[in-house]
């Protein structure tokens, strides 16, 4: 028992996954009545403590720049990080399905009815407006990120503007809030092996590895586009931009990638990834309690290149032949439309009507993916979450800060 007491979370969780595969495999569907309320409970666990955690957090890091001109330029840096590896990603994903064009010849019927995916009726315009709420509170009661997001980093600038007491009077209260948050989520991550052990079994107990036969020549493209991503084009810009090892940073970063891998959400993954980012890479919570709850929201790599090899995929599968010109609509939306992709499984999804809309292709095309699309939906999040924590990294060491000790617990 003194030895189990030694392991650290991150062994904890690969206990959970592995013993969660082998006991779908071993109890089918029979482990369902088990393993899901143990995933319900680890998952409202989770989102119990997202939205205070992303109120507490932005403000306290807004609060802790100290000044507007600090906040302007953290800002900057921070979207234009999120726009970068958005563009790296998609570009990565389109080469590779212009190459092997995977849905020509395919002969493939819908997976499913697609009266059963609700077509997003929001056009680019309205996904821009979505960021500015009209009733904060409604927003908060539907968890609707975006818009908070906004109304925080507003608010926080405004409080930077007022004169003391109050300044120095709500930052105190904002920052004792913060503190208490970060000890509840440490409370929380040590349920994550139990809720990744769970959320396994629960998949592999009812689908089996049946995903994995079907679709299998796309399924493989959108692996290797996010691989890329992942393991080429984010290390260069860790190394290049952000001049830090990029082995160090993934080492500490493996507790937050399988929970992201288990979960499919960046917001459940959030609280996980802070303090990963935060205790093993070094970053200060001042940046990545100001980047990494921004990037749950709006940077979505693994979404964005997923959705634009789906919708050439499907095209390619319909015999439509699509332009630069479209393809380059494919390529804009795809980044505006994971901008705006809530930060829960299967969200990507939806939003990919969007693009067909765009584009001009059959919104029924949609259901021609269904069959893959939950298990990619957990290597793209796993993308998501891994690109988050790289932002956090390149901007703190843009922003100065030394990173000593990276990949080593605090």
């Amino acid at each position: 028992m003194v030895h189990l007491k030694k392991l650290s979370l991150t062994t904890w969780i690969f206990i959970g996954l592995f013993l969660g595969i082998l006991a779908g495999l071993i109890f089918k569907e029979s482990i369902v009545p088990i393993a899901d309320p143990l995933a319900q409970i680890f998952l409202r666990l989770l989102k119990m403590t997202i939205l205070p955690l992303i109120i507490t957090s932005i403000l306290s890091g807004i609060l802790s720049i100290g000044s507007g001109k600090g906040l302007g330029r953290l800002g900057l840096k921070t979207f234009g990080y999120y726009t970068l590896s958005t563009l790296l990603a998609i570009f990565a994903g389109q080469l590779l399905v212009n190459i092997f064009k995977p849905g020509v010849g395919a002969n493939l019927g819908l997976s499913g009815d697609i009266e059963q995916v609700e077509a997003a009726s929001q056009n680019v315009s309205d996904l821009l407006l979505r960021i500015i709420p009209d009733n904060v509170y409604q927003s908060m009661a539907a968890s609707d990120v975006l818009p908070l997001i906004f109304f925080c980093i507003l608010f926080g600038y405004f409080i930077l503007q007022v004169k003391e007491p109050y300044r120095s009077a709500l930052g105190n209260i904002i920052e004792g809030a913060f503190r208490v948050m970060m000890k509840m989520v440490h409370f929380v991550i040590w349920f994550a092996p139990i809720g990744v052990f769970a959320i396994n079994a629960k998949i592999v107990g009812t689908t089996g590895l049946e995903a994995f036969k079907s679709l299998g020549f796309y399924f493989i493209i959108v692996l290797v586009g996010l691989f890329i991503h992942a393991f080429i084009s984010l290390p260069l810009l860790l190394r290049f931009v952000g001049r830090v090892n990029p082995i160090k940073h993934y080492k500490g970063m493996i507790p937050a990638l399988l929970t992201a891998f288990s979960t499919s959400s960046s917001m459940a993954t959030l609280p996980l990834n802070i303090e990963c980012v935060t205790r093993r890479s070094r970053v200060s919570e001042k940046i990545a309690g100001f980047t990494l709850p921004i990037g749950a929201t709006v940077n979505m790599d693994g979404t964005a290149l997923y959705e634009c090899v789906a919708t050439i995929f499907i095209a390619q599968v319909y015999g439509i032949d699509l332009s630069f010109g479209q393809q380059a609509i494919v390529v804009l939306t795809a980044l505006l439309a994971s901008i705006g992709a809530a930060a829960v499984p299967m969200a990507g999804l939806v939003m990919m009507t969007i693009i067909l809309q765009a584009v001009g292709l059959p919104l029924e095309g949609v259901g021609i993916i269904l069959a893959v699309d939950r298990i990619l939906d957990m290597f793209r999040t796993t993308t998501n979450v891994l690109s988050d924590s790289c932002g956090a990294v390149i901007i703190a060491r843009t922003e100065g800060e030394t990173l000593e000790g990276m990949g080593e617990p605090a």
